[in-house]
């Protein structure tokens, strides 16, 4: 088994799959004999729909900047594309697309172009000091920070890009060959971390409207070898502290950014996923705790070969500690260039898929997280009062609060379950010493505490007009996803979205409704999942966003209908068919290989930016370079008569 494989079950708790939950609300209604239509119908016959097809468009569901409330019927005002095929970025009739700060931008220091390859396997390539001045690899997750008020912000701002990962052929020799293993030289191990990590851009729009990278000062690149802090109840625990860090408190880097987050308070959230990969693992013997811990997390496997130069990788019985490290959610300070990153321990060690906040009653801020791993957990974190109260008293609102992870029961209803140390299972006698344990060990915890096994949940969102939660669980092929004869779902290697309202409204509920809101897959006609046949269909579905007018854009990671590339589709989820399924549009198709991946727009909602990751070797996006190596980058956007992005 791949340690990187997000199929892999680490998680062999016995608790109901929602697979299996979905199974039986499904036969409760007796619409598994219907088949996907049925199912579709389920879908929409929920609570959750209940009167959002009359919403009236409220001030949430304004469009930013023209002036013209958007009506429920009228979010997707653009003809929807075929499924794509080919190495370009498809776009619908009257948007164009411009590629945008892709892998190896100069952005900051002296500057370097990109040159593909490290010397000396090819001389004349990017050194890793060269790479640390770039733009990173693999974009993902983003968000825009818009520079001055009103009309302006739109104008000019900070795009922060998460670049998740490295192809070492393609960083180190510009093709897909990867070097032999013996080859490996500290100065590719440096070139790799510092390709990894996070990139803050100033951007402006130039007198031809094209945008491009400003040479400012706060441009920055964040790394695997950045100074940070730890914060929160399991700073200075235990479990972090290593022979380089005695007192706990000070990590170095952060790897594996996948999705984010961003805060009202104006700072970005990145979020490590899957760092177990970047560690050796050395012969024990562990004690019990950190064999337990090194299991429940996989760690090992060194797949980037850092371990082979740099010892902080390498994990021994002696120094086991430097994986716990990771696996954390890191605020970042994108208005200050020299600010130290902190990674926010209240919100628990995952392999996090983004973080998105929400701030609602009393001003409380809930953040709501996905552990991208078969058969892992949904969570949420609370903070503990109002955010600008909390601040106020120089006290920050991700450091102080609780964590819950979500129980999905077969009546439609659901439970937010506290991890806090001293409640339920979680106690010394089970092996929770104190708060520390219980979020270095989050996974052990939501087993404990009898979570709800999901199909790799991935990024969250908000419906900023209903107050919906979003979901997307990307697929789960593992053999050991529990079967079940009634459930079309399993295998899932489609994918699917559920959505949930909480109680009252109120995001610091502990109890909410739940729903499925689309079953990815080929399409309802072919008996494969309830969107319409080729039309809209999708599978794998993972970046995902509510835009202020409320449509959902969809973002797709994996297998697609009839071998397509992978894809972006925006749904109204306040429009159904006559089977009940919402109305979804295709928008954006990606190249060969890649993964569509992280979207935003300026506050006018005139420019989208969308992300394009891991073009294989059968891709030479963006098309523009004088070189064949493919490289992920940022797709800008817009409306070739100015309009905002979707009507």
């Amino acid at each position: 088994m791949a340690l990187h494989d997000d199929d892999a079950v680490l998680n062999t708790a016995g608790e109901r799959s929602f697979s299996e939950l979905v199974a039986s609300r499904l036969s409760r209604r007796n619409v598994l004999g219907g088949g996907m239509a049925s199912a579709a119908a389920f879908l929409a016959g929920g609570r959750l729909l209940e009167g959002l097809a009359g919403a009236a468009p409220g001030a949430p569901g304004r469009a930013r900047g023209d002036g013209r409330g958007r009506r429920p019927g009228d979010l997707l005002g653009f003809s929807a594309i075929p499924l794509g095929y080919d190495d370009e970025v498809h776009v619908p009739p009257g948007y164009a697309t411009t590629p945008f700060i892709p892998w190896g931008t100069p952005i900051l220091g002296s500057f370097p172009e990109f040159v593909p390859g490290t010397p000396p396997l090819v001389p004349g390539g990017n050194t890793a000091a060269e790479q640390a001045e770039q733009t990173g690899m693999h974009h993902d997750g983003m968000h825009y920070f818009p520079l001055g008020r009103g009309p302006a912000g739109s104008e000019r701002g900070l795009l922060v890009v998460n670049h998740e990962y490295t192809d070492e052929g393609y960083l180190h020799t510009g093709t897909a060959s990867r070097p032999d293993k013996a080859a490996w030289t500290l100065e590719m191990v440096h070139k790799s971390q510092n390709a990894h990590g996070v990139s803050v851009v100033e951007i402006a729009r130039d007198r031809a409207r094209r945008w491009e990278v400003v040479r400012s000062r706060l441009n920055r690149r964040i790394t695997a070898n950045t100074a940070m802090s730890f914060s929160g109840p399991a700073a200075g625990h235990r479990l972090v502290r290593t022979s380089a860090d005695p007192v706990g408190r000070t990590p170095l880097g952060t790897v594996n950014n996948c999705a984010h987050g961003f805060t009202p308070w104006g700072t970005y959230l990145t979020c490590e996923e899957n760092f177990n990969g970047y560690f050796r693992l050395d012969p024990g013997p562990y004690d019990a705790e950190h064999a337990a811990l090194n299991s429940r997390y996989g760690v090992g496997g060194d797949r980037f070969n850092w371990a082979t130069h740099d010892d902080r990788f390498v994990v021994t019985a002696t120094d086991p500690n430097e994986a716990h490290r990771f696996g954390w959610v890191v605020e970042i300070d994108p208005f200050a260039p020299t600010s130290t990153p902190v990674k926010r321990t209240a919100l628990g060690r995952l392999k996090h898929e983004g973080a998105f906040v929400h701030v609602g009653k009393g001003g409380r801020v809930t953040v709501y997280m996905g552990d991208d791993q078969a058969n892992e957990y949904a969570y949420k974190f609370v903070s503990a009062g109002n955010a600008r109260s909390l601040q106020a008293r120089g006290r920050s609102p991700l450091d102080e609060g609780t964590l819950y992870v979500a129980r999905f029961n077969d009546d439609g209803s659901g439970e937010w379950l506290p991890l806090v140390h001293g409640q339920g299972p979680l106690t010394a006698a089970n092996g929770f010493a104190d708060q520390g344990d219980v979020l270095v060990k989050a996974r052990l915890a939501a087993t404990a505490l009898g979570a709800t096994p999901m199909d790799r949940p991935e990024w969250t969102s908000v419906d900023p007009r209903t107050g919906l939660v979003y979901l997307t669980l990307t697929n789960n092929r593992s053999s050991a996803k529990v079967e079940n004869a009634a459930n079309p779902r399993t295998p899932n290697p489609w994918g699917h979205i559920v959505r949930w309202e909480e109680a009252g409204g109120d995001h610091a509920a502990t109890t909410f409704s739940w729903d499925l809101f689309v079953l990815a897959g080929q399409g309802r006609n072919s008996g494969d999942g309830s969107t319409v046949q080729e039309e809209d269909a999708f599978g794998s579905p993972d970046g995902l966003w509510v835009d202020p007018d409320g449509r959902v854009w969809i973002q797709t990671d994996g297998r697609q209908p009839a071998g397509a590339n992978d894809q972006m589709l925006a749904a109204n989820p306040y429009v159904t068919d006559a089977h009940g399924a919402p109305e979804i549009k295709r928008f954006f198709t990606g190249v060969v290989g890649c993964e569509v991946t992280g979207v935003i727009t300026t506050p006018d909602q005139r420019t989208m930016f969308v992300n394009i990751q891991h073009p294989d070797d059968g891709s030479t996006w963006p098309h523009d370079d004088a070189f064949d190596t493919p490289r992920s980058g940022t797709v800008v956007v817009t409306r070739t008569d100015g309009g905002v992005i979707g009507t």
